[in-house]
């Protein structure tokens, strides 16, 4: 029995979040022996490689003098801040508390669309979109016990992440993504080896660590392509919801690997996020808006990753 193009969309969306809810996971592993920018060089060099043979089969390194327009130049900045903060996070924190903060990214992003585009906000999405950064707030815990000044970058990194979709949104469509893509994958490597020195310097690998980080670029691209394939056999607004699977993922991922329980003050506000995220893309679905928050935000609600 074949299933319905809504329901394949759905299975691909979770497919996508599992390859990067893994990659993340890896990522973490790799923190332990391994400073952060020697992360996002070795990762970033694998995904290069991989991206790089992806556009260059396309046809889409044809032009690469589109890279230096400005809007995919903001972009590959934004994606540089959303990339450094989100790895520190990610060593510092478990990674299911980094994945609910960064579930607010949707509405980040629906709030950026209304205050720079003059997008149309109804007063019941900016109410969701409160409740929902209140969450984060709970999440968060500012000036309360177990506060972490790393979960500040995690919430830079929902902030970074919304200016990198907002550009997203306005690269013109000649440029092909994935020369978008490439660019951002050799300004990650290279930012790796430029903060190699300061954060530590370069620590020796072995067989299985080099693996895993080339496992890591490949699960990334393996996400995009399946999101992709959701994004076209379905509805957007049937298949957004599901990339709230991710936050399922991290935190058995978080148990069976760190050992991380997920507290109270991170269920709570986990759940107000994705509520609130919920509710705005139903507000979105009954105005009828051409293009959601969940579309235009990014497909893990995270940082590219390459």
């Amino acid at each position: 029995m074949l299933l319905s193009p809504n329901l394949r969309g759905a299975l691909f969306m979770m497919v996508a979040i599992v390859g990067f809810t893994l990659n993340d996971a890896i990522t973490k592993v790799s923190s332990e022996t391994m400073n952060m920018a020697q992360v996002m060089l070795i990762r970033g060099a694998f995904a290069s490689l991989l991206v790089g043979l992806l556009a260059w089969h396309s046809g889409a390194l044809a032009r690469p003098g589109s890279m230096l327009q400005p809007l995919v130049a903001i972009r590959v900045i934004s994606e540089a801040g959303a990339t450094v903060s989100f790895l520190v996070a990610l060593a510092h924190l478990p990674i299911a508390n980094v994945s609910a903060v960064l579930q607010a990214l949707p509405l980040a992003v629906t709030m950026g669309a209304a205050l720079v585009f003059n997008e149309g906000v109804g007063w019941r999405r900016w109410l969701a979109i409160t409740i929902g950064f209140a969450g984060v707030l709970i999440i968060v815990r500012p000036g309360f016990e177990g506060f972490s000044v790393y979960s500040l970058l995690a919430l830079v990194c929902v902030g970074c992440c919304a200016v990198r979709d907002l550009a997203t949104k306005r690269i013109p469509q000649a440029i092909p993504s994935l020369l978008v893509s490439t660019a951002t994958a050799f300004a990650m490597m290279v930012l790796g080896a430029a903060l190699l020195s300061p954060m530590g310097g370069w620590t020796p690998m072995t067989a299985n660590s080099t693996a895993l980080l080339a496992l890591a670029a490949v699960l990334v691209i393996i996400g995009y392509q399946f999101i992709i394939m959701a994004m076209r056999v379905g509805d957007i607004s049937f298949i957004a919801p599901f990339r709230y699977t991710a936050l399922l993922w991290s935190i058995l991922l978080g148990l069976v690997i760190f050992g991380d329980v997920p507290d109270l003050p991170m269920t709570v506000g986990a759940t107000i996020i994705v509520g609130s995220g919920l509710y705005a893309l139903y507000r979105e679905r009954v105005v009828g808006r051409r293009k959601t928050a969940a579309e235009s935000a990014g497909p893990d609600m995270a940082p590219d990753g390459i």
